[in-house]
């Protein structure tokens, strides 16, 4: 996650934190997954003068029929606005890769693409339709049994919505492959967290620092800790 210096001079508004932290969430109704390379923007106190990106997984429909970014980030997969860090890092808005404008809603390609689906998959009840999506930014999940004395790193496989609105990270269980390639949908998947080690998602920059053992990468993880 390099920074970036702020391309704009007025930054959007900052969304309170606390208030969304309060708001009970609607759950997730449909998915599509971001192919186009947009990126979502942060900030955190520690450099006030640059903003961060960070590759956004994909959109989501949620059952009040808002539209959300989702990145993993730390212990969850969390929505764009909803993001915070140990560094009281903040969501800033979203922009293409490469491109200096900044915006803060979902694009209309994606709002009209969500609804229309979810209107096509209606159910007679209204719930979530189960629905998997590959992983396409490379998130990797992070175990560790000692304190982060010694890690393990596994690719996502793809997420999984469940009719009960919410998305399970899936990670290959090596014990159950009969065929590769792994694909989405496959009997081999398990969901990452029910992994009693499991501690946090990176996306590809990070996790190819941590297998390469870089110093600084190992240090960051050392002072994360454990999740909160």
């Amino acid at each position: 996650m390099a920074p970036i210096r702020n391309p704009v001079e007025h930054r959007p508004r900052v969304v309170s934190l606390d208030r969304h932290r309060r708001q009970k969430r609607a759950p997730l109704r449909r998915l599509s997954p971001e192919f186009d390379g947009m990126e979502m923007l942060y900030a955190n106190d520690r450099h006030p003068d640059k903003l961060f990106a960070l590759k956004i997984l994909a959109w989501a429909l949620r059952t009040d029929d808002s539209v959300v970014a989702l990145v993993p980030w730390l212990d969850r997969l969390t929505t764009a606005s909803d993001l915070a860090d140990p560094l009281n890092g903040r969501w800033e808005g979203f922009r293409f890769a490469g491109e200096d404008a900044l915006f803060t809603e979902a694009p209309e390609h994606k709002v009209h693409e969500l609804r229309a689906a979810a209107h096509y998959f209606n159910s007679a009840t209204h719930l979530p339709l189960p629905q998997e999506i590959p992983d396409t930014i490379g998130t990797h999940v992070l175990f560790s049994a000692d304190g982060f004395r010694s890690i393990r790193l596994q690719e996502v496989v793809s997420w999984r919505l469940n009719a009960q609105g919410w998305i399970n990270a899936m990670i290959v269980d090596e014990n159950r492959v009969t065929r590769t390639p792994v694909l989405p949908g496959d009997a081999s998947l398990m969901a990452a967290t029910d992994d009693p080690h499991f501690r946090y998602f990176f996306q590809h920059g990070m996790a190819n620092r941590l297998k390469e053992r870089d110093p600084e990468a190992l240090a960051a993880i050392a002072l994360l800790g454990e999740p909160r």
